[in-house]
């Protein structure tokens, strides 16, 4: 059954599950060197005066939009520098060297220059690293990840970040952090526990709050994950084929993890 059939025939118990804060969940899919990542957080405006009437902290406007963005900070440190080798080829180098906190085989199986052919301009090259995130929802959920524009960088980087939207209801996949470097002649320098980048959900309806909690990677999760998997090296448009995975959707993806 699609999940959004699934919907229909709920009626009003589904009206009665809206009415409340919708539940989002979040997993790394490795637990190898899961300890470095952080887990993500509320973002809150850092103006904690809250003792005049007007003070900004106080403003329900901010307070409603800060709620319904998360902060997800940088797991190591990065210093790199936008090189081209012998062969002319576009490459990274690791500008910490023996200082660096990964080690060199680990850090280049998560980070890659994209082919030059695919950079939106010729002269900015594109760059991404792979993040064992993944956000879940068992009801219509959008996902937005953007930079990290609430929090002051001393150190501006020299680009931007590619953003993203997706329903992570029904097409959930690791995230990357994709960066178009648009001054090559200035490093890009990364600090562990930095704020890296947001993900802002959207819901229906819209003014309802957001719960995350962190998620079970449970084998009906683990087996939709790889049915949907590496989609994106066979169709160019990934898009059209959330109809065809809502059909091999499980009713439940999420299951939070117990405490004890």
């Amino acid at each position: 059954m699609a999940l959004s059939d699934w919907f229909k025939n709920e009626g009003q118990d589904i009206i009665e599950q809206r009415s409340g804060p919708a539940q989002v969940g979040w997993m790394l899919t490795e637990a190898k060197s899961g300890v470095v990542y952080y887990t993500p957080e509320r973002v809150r405006s850092v103006e904690l005066n809250k003792k005049h009437a007007k003070s900004a902290s106080r403003c329900p406007a901010i307070i409603n939009m800060e709620s319904r963005y998360f902060a997800i900070r940088v797991p190591f440190d990065m210093h790199l520098r936008f090189v081209r080798g012998k062969d002319g080829k576009p490459a990274l180098r690791n500008m910490m060297g023996e200082a660096s906190p990964v080690r060199g085989s680990v850090l280049s199986k998560k980070l890659h220059v994209t082919s030059e052919v695919e950079w939106r301009h010729k002269d900015r090259p594109t760059i991404q690293v792979s993040l064992p995130y993944i956000f879940i929802a068992d009801e219509p959920t959008y996902m937005t990840q953007l930079d990290a524009f609430m929090h002051y960088d001393k150190q501006p980087k020299p680009g931007t970040i590619f953003g993203g939207r997706f329903p992570i209801h029904n097409w959930p996949r690791p995230l990357m952090w994709a960066f178009e470097w648009h001054d090559i002649q200035q490093d890009l320098i990364l600090k562990r526990g930095d704020p890296w980048f947001y993900v802002q959900f959207e819901t229906t309806p819209q003014d309802r709050a957001v719960s995350l909690v962190e998620a079970e990677n449970t084998p009906e999760l683990a087996k939709y994950l790889e049915h949907i998997s590496a989609s994106v090296n066979y169709v160019n448009q990934s898009f059209s084929l959330f109809k065809e995975a809502e059909r091999a959707r499980p009713k439940t993806l999420l299951t939070p993890v117990a405490r004890k």
